[in-house]
């Protein structure tokens, strides 16, 4: 069969009416700006780009207030500068910035707004592991003519699209419109996104799981069982072994389970607790979620549904438990059984 372009398979879903053009025209764009960031990621060392951002004795600093790497800051620049002045877009916002980035004034502004995560899992990129790119499309409320933080504060349920590029062995954009989750490989030789996977469905039973096991002291003690459970494997309740991964990229993690099935958890923990969670709502765990569920799968908070969370701050954290729905669906019970207990 003849190899299908992510422009093809844009026109394709214009005409069955799924997106518009400015919606199509945005993705493009957004597609654009992650090929230029996987040809710095992969230049690494000798492009001068590893490392921390600022100096030694001024680090540089996002609005999370961690410490940036270089390729944070670059890969921030390339997707404000090439969303700037196409006309797709309200305003943009992101991860690494406190407020929402106007479109400049003399482009033409569009009917959408712009989420992203520049580059996810980039405490990984010295070390030369899978990194990548979050994305979220939501439409900008009408009469709107300057967004505010506010005006992004939409449920997960409101999102057009949503996608993440995996800068690794090969550069992966995996995309969905709400009709499906469909995964494109970037062919080098002619620099086009190419669909490799359409209509991807997630096993919604599991033998994997993903979790920093080094915060397990901290965990709630529904989280203390479940994972108990599982490392008990044929002797424990659950009757069956269980391998864990943990890669500490969201997008490296996400991405196993989109291929071979799984299931990823970031629980709440003691540490974090005064947060509300580890993960951003709105740049990490709504995308992945929209994602997820379009393949099948199920994403929660441990006690509710990511998308049908109402956001209350542009840079809100919450717990992520997502993956092959059965498996998500054990974890989340025991967390709401636990919480009635106490009721």
């Amino acid at each position: 069969m003849k190899p299908i372009s992510l422009i093809q398979f844009l026109i394709e879903e214009r005409r069955a009416g799924h997106i518009n053009a400015e919606l199509s025209l945005l993705i493009e764009v957004v597609a654009r700006a992650c090929k230029r960031i996987a040809v710095a990621t992969n230049k690494g060392a000798l492009g001068g780009v590893l490392g921390m951002a600022g100096t030694d004795d001024a680090l540089s600093m996002n609005i999370q207030g961690e410490a940036q790497k270089k390729l944070d800051v670059i890969s921030n620049e390339i997707l404000l500068e090439a969303n700037a002045w196409g006309g797709h877009l309200a305003a943009c916002a992101s991860e690494e910035m406190e407020d929402p980035q106007q479109i400049p004034d003399g482009y033409p502004k569009g009917n959408h707004l712009l989420l992203f995560d520049p580059l996810d899992g980039s405490s990984n990129i010295d070390v030369n592991i899978s990194v990548g790119t979050i994305f979220s499309v939501l439409r900008c409320p009408d009469d709107v003519i300057e967004p505010k933080a506010a005006d992004f504060l939409q449920p997960g349920t409101a999102q057009l699209a949503a996608g993440y590029v995996v800068y690794g062995p090969a550069t992966t954009l995996v995309l969905t419109f709400g009709h499906g989750t469909h995964e494109f490989t970037l062919e080098r030789e002619v620099g086009s996104f190419m669909l490799s996977r359409r209509g991807i469905r997630i096993p919604e039973e599991a033998n994997e799981f993903a979790i920093n096991m080094s915060n397990q002291r901290h965990w709630e003690p529904p989280m203390q069982r479940y994972i108990d459970e599982l490392l008990a494997g044929t002797t424990g309740p659950r009757g069956k072994d269980f391998n864990m991964r943990w890669v500490a990229s969201m997008v490296a993690d996400v991405h196993r389970i989109v291929t071979r099935g799984g299931v990823f958890y970031y629980p709440l923990d003691a540490k974090i607790r005064a947060q509300g969670g580890k993960l951003r709502l709105m740049y990490e765990a709504n995308p992945m979620a929209f994602i997820i569920e379009q393949a099948g799968g199920a994403a929660t908070t441990g006690r509710t549904r990511i998308m049908d969370v109402q956001p209350t701050a542009l840079h809100q954290r919450l717990p992520v438990f997502l993956g092959s729905k059965k498996e998500v669906e054990v974890a989340t019970r025991y967390h709401v059984l636990a919480d009635v207990a106490q009721s």
